[in-house]
């Protein structure tokens, strides 16, 4: 295994060259996680940029089922979505965006809900887990944007002010007494539950998104991961699948992951400085 480690602020020289080399053969898939976003100012879960979570992550289960949870999640989610919708690409999305206009990316699968991707311009990029910018009725399943729901809210809640530090899955941390009296809306055609259109707890990811992600893999010449800790199967299971077919794997990401042991090349430096200084390289050639 070629394996490149760094962690300071610069980018390894010849890790950086030797990506270069592997992304400028082209038919590149991207799978991008949460560490891909941190210098978009949205946090991390793992690694030197990433905190404990602060709170219990939300199952479908309890979502459905109470509306005492309801009430909690979609009053720590209106907080979270005022730092998550104002985030902005970074240099690291754009980078990507970059690779895939010179025809080098053939396709991106993200752990992300951020939709920080298609903000900065690429195309072929598919959601797993979902994203936060959109909201699906449970009842007639009619989708509409996470914008016009937090307009919807502050009307519902005119005099309901709270602050609380972020989670990287878009909600905040909050206390009894901040949550006690938010009020909820529901669905505007049918007054079914609304829920964010993202993967929760105890969710399965729908098989026909799981299968294109797959096929994005497998039709890869190689396979380049982004600031993901691949602790969990969510994205370990496309890394595993690239190297059963022999398929070369490049991870840049601040600190270990779980599929370093599958990979070519592995970079443990900053994602922005690193992709930029790779398209910089490229588009000199």
């Amino acid at each position: 295994m070629g394996v490149v480690t760094q962690s300071t602020t610069e980018a390894p020289l010849a890790g950086t060259a030797a990506l270069a080399d592997l992304v400028g053969r082209g038919g590149v898939a991207v799978l991008s996680g949460a560490g891909l976003s941190t210098e978009s100012g949205i946090p991390d879960y793992r690694g030197p940029t990433g905190r404990s979570r602060r709170a219990e992550p939300m199952t479908y289960q309890r979502f459905v089922g109470s509306a005492e949870a309801r009430r909690r999640y979609w009053a720590r989610s209106h907080v979270g979505w005022r730092q998550i919708g104002q985030a902005r690409p970074n240099a690291g999305h754009r980078a990507v965006a970059a690779l895939e206009r010179h025809g080098l990316v053939t396709g991106i699968v993200t752990q992300n809900v951020d939709g920080l991707h298609q903000a900065a311009g690429a195309r072929r990029v598919i959601e797993l887990h979902g994203g936060l910018d959109r909201v699906v009725c449970l009842s007639c399943r009619e989708r509409t944007s996470r914008a016009e729901l937090d307009r919807r809210l502050r009307e519902a809640n005119p005099d309901w002010a709270a602050t609380g530090l972020i989670n990287p899955d878009g909600d905040a941390v909050l206390t009894d007494e901040q949550v006690a009296g938010f009020r909820v809306v529901d669905c505007t055609a049918c007054g079914g539950l609304l829920k964010p259109d993202v993967v929760f707890f105890g969710e399965n990811v729908p098989r026909p998104r799981v299968d294109e992600c797959f096929a994005i893999v497998a039709g890869a010449h190689a396979l380049l991961v982004l600031g993901s800790s691949l602790m969990v199967k969510s994205g370990l299971r496309f890394v595993a699948k690239a190297a059963a077919l022999g398929i070369p794997i490049a991870i840049v990401n601040q600190g270990p992951t779980g599929g370093d042991a599958d990979a070519t090349l592995t970079l443990d430096a900053p994602l922005g400085a690193t992709l930029t200084d790779v398209t910089a390289r490229l588009e000199a050639r």
